[in-house]
């Protein structure tokens, strides 16, 4: 009998491994809605669905391995990277999936709490949030709607050598800024910008990505938290921060 692997699980939804099968528990089923019609619709790799009966979906496991992980080195090559870049750029110059993603007031309006909670609860000191924020807020501006991933950290693109094999968890895809995609790829990983830029093929404004980076860190602290997850591990949420210091 083969294992059953408990690959993440918190209070909204769980990802089981048994063998070569992926199986996916969500509480909400809008977001595994999302997750299959983006699938469908992304021009790269995508897991290839199994079976869906609500609340669980079932995807088949991608060859290769991740990427990498945030708060790791990543072994990956320098063309993987690339590759990974080159990846999103096909997605972004896809059809726009139906969907909205988040306005911009709905991200200011989300920066404004998620600040005040970072500081009024003593999660990390003032000078730190009023820093980065600072930054984030070069991220406020208007962009040309991309289809986006949403969640393109290097934990959900999978790759053989220098060859990516496709792209899992799609539950955030949206309309988006392309550059947000980039900068999620990117978080932690500073020094693989170049060749995710070099794939990716086209002119980006590098501090708009920086910008990505304090945004999202400072967004993601509190449900790391709250979801039993350390984000202030090397390398990982409370470290990029620090570095735009």
């Amino acid at each position: 009998m083969e294992k059953l692997e408990v690959v993440v699980a918190h209070n909204e939804r769980a990802t089981l491994r048994l063998g070569d099968v992926f199986l996916k528990i969500d509480s909400d089923q809008t977001r595994t809605d999302v997750e299959v019609e983006a699938m469908a619709m992304a021009p790269i790799p995508t897991p290839e669905v199994l079976w869906r009966k609500p609340p669980v979906l079932a995807l088949a496991a991608l060859p290769g391995t991740a990427l990498g992980r945030l708060g790791e080195p990543s072994t990956a090559s320098s063309a993987a990277w690339a590759a990974a870049g080159a990846a999103a750029r096909m997605l972004h110059d896809a059809p726009l999936p139906p969907w909205p993603g988040r306005s911009l007031d709905e991200i200011a309006s989300a920066l404004d709490s998620e600040c005040e909670w970072l500081v009024t609860n003593g999660v990390l000191p003032s000078d730190l949030v009023k820093r980065n924020r600072r930054i984030a807020e070069a991220a406020l501006r208007p962009w040309t709607p991309v289809f986006t991933h949403g969640d393109l950290q290097i934990t959900h693109v999978f790759v053989d050598g220098d060859e990516i094999t496709g792209v899992i968890d799609w539950s955030e895809a949206s309309q988006g800024d392309a550059l947000f995609d980039l900068a999620i790829l990117t978080l932690g990983h500073e020094e693989r910008l170049d060749d995710v830029v070099a794939g990716y093929g086209a002119d980006v404004d590098l501090d708009v990505i920086r910008a990505w980076w304090s945004m999202r860190s400072l967004l993601a602290i509190r449900w790391l938290v709250e979801h039993g997850f350390d984000p202030s591990l090397p390398g990982c949420e409370v470290d990029v921060l620090r570095s735009r210091m």
